[in-house]
């Protein structure tokens, strides 16, 4: 949701979703996009039937406000009952997901890389380096200011990544929930002029001492299971694959 900020709050609040049980929110949905939603669920509703049925008529159904028609995506918790109830009712499992994570008890190694903390001073360019790292990335400065004076911001960080001559060459966001919990990674880019030198390692390592420094207790990282190189470079970083994760998709 912090990185969504980005487009803005009153966008950032119409693609959220909640779902309620006896007032307090039992789930919460991201729609990353209008045909994919992100859904997280408090633990002890992940197995409840009548809850499950619920979040999954809400998603199966366009006139219910959570999805368009056709073809769509949800992300739910794998093994949670609303994932069993769409793959009963027809969804497919989509592409896998490789999770990886690295504990932070320790203390992290030295990147061996210049990398400094994303300042408004600097945000253009971060924000260049994002967008010579992903294909169709649409992240500006102006994107960048609005995503910092979020609310989310106030436990996250961008790191910009240099070489020898100072130039920025990666950059990576990190997300805290506070002290004692899991951090996040996302997203973490090389720019493409500038890969095959072990940036995005070093980048990553960088990343996982920024979230330790929040207090995190783990970093976590996500990636899709075909683009080994990725998982090569975030295990390279310290970083150990967790078992994978599948979104479900109606085909429509």
């Amino acid at each position: 949701m912090g990185w969504y900020w980005r487009f803005g709050v009153e966008r950032t609040a119409g693609a959220v979703r909640t779902w309620r049980v006896d007032g307090v929110i039992g789930a919460v949905g991201m729609l990353d996009e209008p045909d994919l939603v992100r859904i997280a669920i408090a633990p002890e509703l992940q197995q409840d039937e009548e809850f499950a049925r619920v979040l999954a008529a809400d998603c199966a159904d366009p006139e219910r406000g959570v999805l368009i028609e056709g073809k769509v995506y949800v992300e739910a918790p794998m093994g949670s009952r609303v994932q069993d109830l769409l793959f009963k009712e027809g969804w497919d499992l989509d592409e896998p997901w490789t999770p990886l994570r690295r504990d932070l008890t320790e203390p992290v190694e030295d990147s061996g890389m210049r990398v400094e903390p994303v300042t408004p001073a600097t945000s253009a360019e971060r924000t260049a380096v994002q967008r010579a790292s992903f294909d169709g990335s649409t992240f500006t400065d102006e994107r960048w200011q609005a995503m910092a004076a979020g609310t989310p911001y106030a436990g996250a960080r961008c790191l910009l990544g240099r070489d020898g001559d100072g130039t920025a060459v990666a950059g990576v966001t990190v997300w805290s929930a506070g002290r004692g919990k899991p951090g996040l990674i996302e997203p973490m880019g090389v720019h493409r002029a500038h890969r095959g030198h072990g940036y995005g390692r070093a980048i990553t390592v960088a990343a996982a001492a920024m979230l330790r420094e929040l207090g995190a207790s783990t970093a976590v990282v996500c990636t899709p299971s075909f683009n080994v190189g990725a998982v090569a470079t975030y295990r390279a970083a310290g970083f150990a694959p967790l078992p994978e994760t599948r979104d479900l998709v109606r085909k429509g």
